[in-house]
């Protein structure tokens, strides 16, 4: 028996105890959110606090992945100078935990920007900009972009070197260019290979955006962390910004379990 058709066999055996488990919680707190007035108060505040989530994370992972799709490229690329840039800023990038790039964005990089900016630009403007004129939300950005698009590039050198050689060699043997290469033959097939842990790089960074709440941008959590410190419910609080993300990033993860299984299945047997 093939390797996909046991790992078929072996899902199908497989019954789901732990997405009964997470239903039971889910559906418990949600009957607490509507029943319970505490509990729909704290809904109703942290609800707020999605539209900023959708947008931080969203505006990240769009800009990271053209990031990491361009450092892939320059990893692969024939020229050692680019391969040489491009490695070492993945290395660095994927060495630096993801709080402390935070940190070092917003309170080092975005005033040395704002430099660079006044003196770039400084004749141009009425009045010089200052560091407080950068919005923290995208200094948050920037850094979540900076650092995600280190291992976005990994997925995708990973998918682009998947594409057999035979296919490169056909594209070239039909004289198209660079670009029409990568474009029609090469990223569509990469593609289905790069969609899934693609899909888990953004699952994740919908909950490092949370950590965008240390610097007082007001998403999910850092509204829960207002309103508990005000109204000293944190256990409350606490539960439905739990149950805020956990609901997002498990629909996330069946969508992408499903999505997994129809491109095993569309995939050819070797």
């Amino acid at each position: 028996m093939s390797s996909g058709k046991h790992d078929s066999a072996h899902d199908s055996q497989d019954f789901p105890w732990w997405l009964l488990a997470t239903l039971a919680i889910g559906l418990w707190l949600g009957y607490r959110i509507i029943s319970d007035e505490l509990y729909s108060d704290v809904f109703r505040i942290l609800v707020k606090g999605i539209g900023v989530t959708v947008f931080v994370t969203g505006t990240a992972f769009s800009l990271a992945s053209l990031l990491g799709l361009l450092l892939a490229a320059a990893v692969l690329s024939p020229y050692l100078i680019l391969r040489q840039t491009a490695r070492f800023y993945i290395e660095i990038m994927r060495g630096i935990p993801m709080l402390v790039l935070l940190f070092y964005i917003a309170f080092v990089g975005a005033p040395a920007i704002v430099s660079l900016i006044n003196w770039l630009f400084g004749p141009l403007m009425d009045t010089p900009m200052r560091t407080r004129d950068f919005s923290l939300m995208w200094r948050a950005i920037i850094a979540l972009t900076l650092g995600y698009s280190a291992f976005i590039a990994e997925v995708f050198r990973a998918g682009i070197q998947a594409v057999g050689s035979g296919q490169r060699e056909a594209a070239v043997s039909l004289g198209l260019s660079p670009l029409n290469r990568f474009r029609y033959v090469v990223f569509p097939q990469a593609f289905r290979t790069i969609l899934p842990p693609l899909g888990n790089d953004f699952i994740a960074m919908i909950k490092d955006s949370a950590l965008v709440s240390v610097l007082g941008v007001a998403d999910i959590t850092q509204l829960g962390k207002i309103y508990a410190a005000g109204s000293f419910r944190f256990m409350e609080t606490y539960n439905v910004v739990a149950y805020i993300y956990l609901l997002v990033t498990v629909l996330l993860s069946l969508a992408l379990r499903k999505l997994e299984r129809h491109l095993r299945q569309a995939r050819p047997e070797p």
